[in-house]
């Protein structure tokens, strides 16, 4: 149940990134079309997140120091590029026109993400 809610807020935030960043789009034929690309492009950037945000922190802890964590708001625009080159090639309709928009993007789908996070709890059935 956590990891379903955990995808809702991420296609979520993703869809408000969306609406406010510029340059970063979803162009779904329909509304139902669109929803499907948010929750499958939410499911591409947690799986990316999962698998090399880690590995990339361990490699990049000398970075991460001397920028005291500033580092990280490149590397999570670089996961937000690579979210979109996979997204391409699965022939989705979901674009990032380049590195700012991802910069960008990035940083209000953290924001988003915790936020919604602080109001919908990821452990309903933990009660």
């Amino acid at each position: 149940m956590g990891f379903l809610i955990r995808l809702a807020i991420t296609a979520v935030a993703l869809w408000i990134t969306t609406l406010i960043v510029p340059g970063v789009d979803v162009h779904g034929r329909s509304g139902g079309n669109t929803a499907l690309t948010l929750i499958v492009v939410a499911l591409i950037f947690g799986v990316i997140n999962a698998v090399l945000k880690p590995v990339i922190k361990v490699v990049g802890c000398v970075f991460y120091l001397l920028t005291l964590g500033l580092f990280a708001l490149v590397v999570n625009a670089l996961l937000f590029l690579l979210t979109d080159r996979i997204a391409r090639g699965l022939d989705l309709p979901f674009q990032v026109d380049g590195f700012w928009p991802a910069f960008w993007g990035a940083i209000v789908m953290t924001v988003v993400t915790w936020l919604i996070s602080v109001i919908v709890p990821d452990n309903l059935d933990r009660r």
